[in-house]
């Protein structure tokens, strides 16, 4: 789905600065794409939270009465919204609902705009995305900050693993290194979690393609879902990455500068599914096949006539690498996330609901349009995922020999 652009009569509105909130009577909190994979997740545990209004909104209202329905929300804090982000006119009918936040998970943001964070501004509203697209994280700040900071409003793009998360590891712990060097961030999800169509449409439509990547201190050429790479990670086992063309390779490096490699790979737990794609990337790569997107919603469904193999466990890692604090010497260390029982899909998920929930406690005050860096700690976002099976370790350099770093 591609938001349209709001007509500038609409987007004009954002020009006057609205009025600070009262969010101690509740906050209201419209969520697109909230009967999705990931925008599900938000609107359940918002609504379990006690202080938010959740408009579960899509193009189907029936859908999202269903998952209120099936959500079990006793206290009545959901609501079904019908509501098509693409559809003429969307400021105007989001000024009428008058939310204080609308949080965009409808997916996929690659060639998307930004029409829908425009018109949730001109309307009022705070705005926060969990866009995986490059471009789009990118260039959201020189998009939107003008209209985000006359509107008094915060907007946020890529509230996700990538960069909200990975984002706050790296913060987390940069006061270990005189010079952070290097950053290689992986994840692998396990094969026994869902997928959606439009995370499945992001991934296929980098495969195989170029995208510039900083190695070696200079900017480089690589291609999606190629340069395999085995891991072997403590109690969970090997997977295998590829790289995956993510915000992350921009956003990082212009917020640490003195880095002279940031790399990202993925993976897919099922060595058929993994190797299958690296396949299909060679065949986009000499051109064979064109528009492999297009085969997102085929692909989708013959995988999942394997959702009984495999596990329910994802991992992700960020390796930081540079000279340390104090003696100079070289210091490696590698952040571990395990997620069992099927949690997974709760993690990028966090960045939203943890900006939410800093809103209405008053601790996020900024305006202004910007990535998901900064905004938060990495201790924020462990504490929201308290009560899921996700534990993360610091580990030392060597594989063989991993230690906790405290």
């Amino acid at each position: 789905m591609t938001p349209a652009r709001p007509a500038e009569a609409e987007v004009d509105i954002a020009a006057r600065a609205q009025p600070a909130r009262d969010y101690h009577a509740g906050m209201r909190i419209i969520v697109l794409g909230g009967y999705g994979h990931f925008g599900g997740r938000i609107c359940h545990t918002l609504a379990a939270d006690g202080r938010f209004e959740v408009h579960v909104a899509g193009r189907d209202e029936a859908r999202a009465r269903a998952f209120i329905a099936a959500s079990g929300d006793r206290a009545g804090a959901m609501r079904p919204l019908r509501l098509d982000a693409g559809a003429a006119g969307l400021t105007a009918r989001l000024a009428a609902l008058a939310p204080d936040l609308v949080i965009h998970t409808a997916g996929p943001f690659q060639g998307a705009g930004y029409g829908v964070a425009r018109a949730a501004l001109a309307a009022g509203a705070h705005y926060v995305d969990l866009a995986d697209a490059r471009d789009h994280v990118a260039g959201f700040a020189a998009a939107l900050d003008a209209p985000a900071r006359a509107a008094g409003r915060l907007a946020v793009g890529g509230a996700s693993s990538v960069p909200g998360l990975s984002g706050a590891v790296v913060q987390a712990h940069l006061h270990r290194f005189a010079s952070l060097q290097s950053l290689d961030i992986g994840i692998s999800p396990g094969n026994r979690t869902p997928r959606g169509l439009a995370t499945t449409e992001a991934i296929l439509g980098y495969v195989g393609r170029p995208f510039p990547l900083r190695r070696e201190g200079g900017w480089r050429r690589a291609h999606g879902w190629q340069s395999l790479r085995r891991e072997r990670y403590p109690g969970v086992g090997v997977r295998w990455l590829a790289r995956c063309d993510v915000p992350d390779l921009a956003v990082l490096p212009a917020r640490h500068p003195g880095l002279r490699d940031c790399d990202f790979r993925a993976g897919l737990e099922l060595r058929r599914m993994h190797f299958g794609l690296w396949l299909a990337s060679w065949a986009v790569r000499a051109g064979v096949v064109r528009r492999l997107p297009a085969w997102a919603g085929p692909l989708l469904r013959l995988s999942g006539r394997w959702l009984d193999e495999g596990s329910d466990v994802g991992v992700m890692h960020v390796d930081m690498r540079g000279t340390g604090v104090g003696d100079g010497h070289p210091l490696a260390l590698r952040w571990l996330l395990v997620a069992r029982g099927g949690d997974g899909p709760q993690i990028p998920c966090t960045a939203a609901i943890v900006l939410a929930r800093m809103l209405a406690e008053g601790r996020l005050a900024d305006t202004g349009a910007r990535a998901c860096l900064d905004l938060f700690t990495l201790d924020d976002y462990l504490d929201a995922l308290r009560g899921f099976d996700i534990q993360a370790t610091l580990l030392g350099p060597d594989p063989a020999r991993r230690r906790v770093v405290r």
